[in-house]
């Protein structure tokens, strides 16, 4: 449908703006009863139906913003459609004819942005890509190059319409060119790769050291044939005075013969709750083919898997594993960490053990470390107080070993691994596995919520012929205890006699 301007022009339609906020479509009308087109049928007062007046520019009409009749509904009322009589020609009442005597400022047309001439058979007129369609959008022309209407006015107050991009951003959709998509896309598989890389790198790594490790481990046939019942995981630790050139007195004399288990802990890892660790005394008296001994005999005398038989017999729990470390790798151990940090709260100067030490917290070299472990004749609690110094030490290297300054260290951590694997001994079942399990349940069991102590006995000084004084055990104590520990049930603090006393 075309209209005329004031000067009886052919031109394109004006656009047509609502009179409010909301859009109302005007009353439906057959083609018959459209009014004429002829410009003198007009009226030329202002009339709630006349046209408005356009000035011409180039031949061409400028979308503009019309002008509201003061008649027209109050800010917020829908505007109506006026009533439409058949003598009258129709007009939307939302344009405010241009009147002589009171003319209106009209805002400046826009020139339109023309867009090439093509003939009127060609293909391409027939329809536009998305693209050329969101450049018209953003530069305000029409399909044929000519000013686009302007957009009805919404809520949104004369913005952009809904969907539609503001000038100057970005396009986006099927015609945009998503050239930043693009190369995130490319990178991606780039990332992917080398965080793929980097796993399959760390695994190998992984894995390699593991290997390593298992390689070297010294096994021998320490376990029984006990079931087991609680479900959790439970280590014999045996720290043995083998001879093997440590520094420890009398550790050197090769006419010393035999060994003496004088380190004996058992560590319990129970399925949820606290891990434990527990001293069992040297000198705790036990029965083997009905005779009578002290249990720090039992592997020299009838091997390790009747030791590991006399400590199930005692706690009535399965031993999974078992580590026995020689008196000389502990001293390389700590010395491969650099020192430990030990707390003893007397000064003392034991010729027996060659510990010098005075009152306090101080950095301990190996050999400190092993007569700070060994010392027993210079302290009051005797066999009790070194149990409780040994599960400091063992305490004191599991911290450091897994800490994170030890762990970011590639050199300690290998001289460490080194010094471990020559010093120890372990059951047929023990990897490198296992191993890690042991050294963080170690941590658990000797940090605040952890569980650590000794057994409970009735009489530390029992004399027995032919054997000496002994610690006759607590077995019903000790039963129950090891069956808490077992469950998790039990609290965190310290346990046994001494505990309790």
């Amino acid at each position: 449908m075309t209209g005329f301007d004031g000067n009886g022009t052919q031109g394109n339609p004006p656009s047509f703006i609502p009179s409010s906020g909301r859009h109302r479509p005007a009353p439906q009308s057959s083609r018959l009863d459209q009014p004429s087109a002829d410009p003198s049928a007009q009226p030329a007062s202002a009339g709630a139906g006349a046209p408005p007046s356009f000035p011409s520019t180039t031949g061409r009409h400028a979308a503009s913003a019309p002008t509201y009749p003061p008649s027209s509904a109050p800010s917020g009322t829908p505007s109506m459609a006026p009533s439409i009589a058949p003598s009258q020609s129709f007009q939307p009442q939302s344009f405010q004819p241009q009147s002589q005597s009171a003319p209106q400022s009209i805002p400046q047309s826009i020139p339109p942005r023309r867009a090439p001439r093509r003939s009127a058979g060609s293909s391409r007129n027939a329809s536009a890509s998305p693209a050329s369609a969101a450049s018209r959008m953003l530069s305000g022309t029409g399909p044929t190059g000519s000013a686009a209407p302007a957009a009805p006015a919404g809520p949104w107050q004369g913005g952009a319409l809904p969907g539609t991009a503001q000038p100057g951003a970005p396009l986006q959709g099927p015609g945009a060119a998503p050239v930043a998509v693009k190369r995130r896309r490319r990178a991606l598989p780039i990332v992917l790769c080398t965080l793929a890389l980097l796993v399959a790198l760390l695994v190998a790594a992984v894995f390699g050291a593991l290997g390593w490790v298992n390689g070297r481990l010294n096994k021998s046939d320490w376990l029984t044939g006990k079931s087991d019942t609680s479900g959790a995981t439970s280590w014999l630790i045996l720290g043995s005075d083998e001879r093997d050139g440590s520094s420890a007195p009398g550790a050197g004399d090769d006419t010393v013969t035999g060994y003496r288990t004088d380190t004996i802990l058992v560590l319990t890892k129970p399925k949820s709750g606290p891990s434990s660790l527990i001293s069992i005394p040297r000198d705790s008296l036990v029965q083997l083919d009905g005779q009578y001994m002290k249990i720090n005999a039992v592997a020299q005398l009838y091997g390790g898997k009747q030791l590991v038989g006399q400590v199930e017999q005692i706690t009535g729990q399965k031993i999974d594993h078992v580590a026995q470390i020689k008196f000389g790798g502990l001293e390389s151990v700590v010395d491969a960490l650099g020192g430990i940090t030990l707390c003893y709260d007397q000064t003392v100067n034991d010729p027996q053990s060659g510990l010098d030490w005075k009152a306090g917290c101080h950095e301990a070299d190996g050999a400190t470390a092993l007569a700070f472990s060994r010392m027993r004749y210079s302290d009051a609690q005797g066999d009790f107080g070194r149990a409780a110094r040994q599960r400091q030490v063992i305490g004191a290297i599991m911290k450091k070993a897994l800490s994170a300054g030890t762990l970011a260290n590639p050199a300690v951590v290998a001289a460490t691994a080194d010094a471990t694997l020559k010093a120890i001994t372990v059951d047929n079942d023990t990897n490198a596995s296992t191993l890690l399990s042991m050294g963080l349940a170690f941590r658990d069991a000797t940090g605040d919520n952890g569980i650590s102590g000794s057994l409970y006995w009735t009489d530390p000084g029992y004399y027995v012929e032919g054997v000496g004084s002994s610690v006759l055990l607590d077995d019903t104590k000790n039963l129950a205890l090891f069956s808490q520990l077992a469950e998790g049930t039990h609290k965190a603090g310290a346990v046994g006699t001494l505990a309790e006393s």
